[in-house]
């Protein structure tokens, strides 16, 4: 990149400004890139008037193009002699198209900052020395972790083999999640339940249990304005398949894909006219009467899902905690009490596992919001 050399600490202020700014746009396509995460990739050159952004990039709905080759074509001639801001290592093996390690190369980029790490074996560390061999100037781990985190579903798909798992709860002033028999009860005001939905258009699936299906009859689907066609697949946990075909969950099948997990002992019949009305299955094994949830969450990835956000019930909640599958707890606790006859939660803010370290707490409204999660 032209213009005058700056000193290490306002090069390294300027990376971080630019990589921030990368990190924001990478959440564009968050939940929509199927196997590949959602890279966020700024080229900058400077020609002695200050550093312009000639090109941004996010990888495409689907997975490809890539978020570099989307900047370099944006930049054009412009990316010679820049700098390219990128979330995650470019990779470096070929498929039908080359490696972004060398379009970079390629379209004459002087300087790559990179932030995460990718742990595939097919790229770590190789990315970077194409750069490198190239005579390109690479500096990593510019805002690492704040990209990690942004990406955590690929992480823990490429590391645990299973897709990350958020526990998201709404809680009572009293510790309730709900009332017996009550159906929906609602805990958190409306900017809480907008930022549910925002979660929710991030993540590949929603998960709750059959309880929840029949008790609330919910839709489970994304209601923002402009936002309404990111609604992520829902999966039920219903081992003997009791889901009405009458449920909103079954209604909305042609407009989200929806997942039974059921085990093979079920009423045939029944899984016959799920199917007739658009529902998926996920054959499912069982342990102590229960869905087996490691391989349930190894059958998901193998699906191409990289981000469960699990919603309920309390049985399901404490399953995931139970078997140690939770990477990320979040905790919406509203302003009002319950009492006696409510479904207490399994875990509140003074009871989080041993292991998590809190990541941020807001207020939305009257409602708080805390948020811990789990590193790699």
């Amino acid at each position: 990149m032209a213009g005058p050399r700056l000193d290490e600490a306002a090069q390294a202020a300027l990376d971080r400004r630019f990589m921030a700014a990368a990190i924001r746009l990478s959440r564009r396509n968050a939940g929509r890139t199927s196997t590949n995460p959602s890279v966020g990739t700024i080229i900058v050159r400077d020609d002695g008037a200050g550093p312009m952004i000639v090109g941004t990039g996010v990888t495409a709905v689907g997975g490809r193009p890539h978020a570099e080759t989307e900047a370099l074509a944006e930049a054009g001639e412009l990316a010679r002699g820049a700098t390219a801001y990128v979330t995650l290592e470019p990779c470096a093996h070929h498929g039908r198209t080359p490696p972004c390690a060398n379009a970079l190369v390629n379209a004459g980029i002087a300087r790559v900052v990179g932030a995460a790490s990718d742990p595939d074996p097919r790229v770590s560390g190789q990315g970077y020395a194409i750069l490198r061999a190239a005579g390109i100037e690479v500096v990593e781990k510019v805002l690492a972790a704040e990209a990690a985190e942004q990406m955590a579903g690929y992480l823990t798909r490429s590391l645990k083999k299973r897709p990350e798992v958020t526990l998201k709860l709404a809680l009572s002033s009293d510790g309730k999640i709900g009332r017996k028999g009550a159906g929906q009860v609602a805990i958190t005001g409306e900017i809480a339940r907008r930022d549910v939905y925002l979660m929710r258009a991030e993540s590949d699936a929603i998960l709750v249990g059959i309880g929840t299906a029949l008790e609330d009859d919910p839709a489970l689907t994304v209601r923002l304005p402009g936002l309404e066609n990111r609604s992520p697949a829902r999966i039920i946990l219903d081992r003997q398949i009791r889901l009405p075909e009458t449920s909103k969950l079954v209604s909305g099948v042609d407009r989200v894909p929806l997942y039974v997990a059921a085990c093979l002992e079920a009423d045939p019949h029944r899984r016959a006219a799920l199917e007739r009305a658009g529902v998926r299955f996920i054959g499912t094994e069982t342990h102590d009467g229960v869905v087996a949830l490691p391989e349930l969450l190894e059958d998901l990835a193998a699906l191409g899902m990289a981000s469960v956000l699990v919603e309920g019930g309390a049985q399901v909640a404490k399953a995931f905690l139970d078997e140690n599958l939770v990477d990320r707890i979040v905790l919406f606790q509203g302003p009002d009490a319950i009492g006696e006859d409510g479904i207490a939660s399994p875990i509140d803010a003074d009871h989080i596992p041993a292991g998590f370290r809190k990541l941020r707490d807001m207020r939305f409204g009257e409602d708080a919001y805390v948020e811990w999660v789990r590193d790699l």
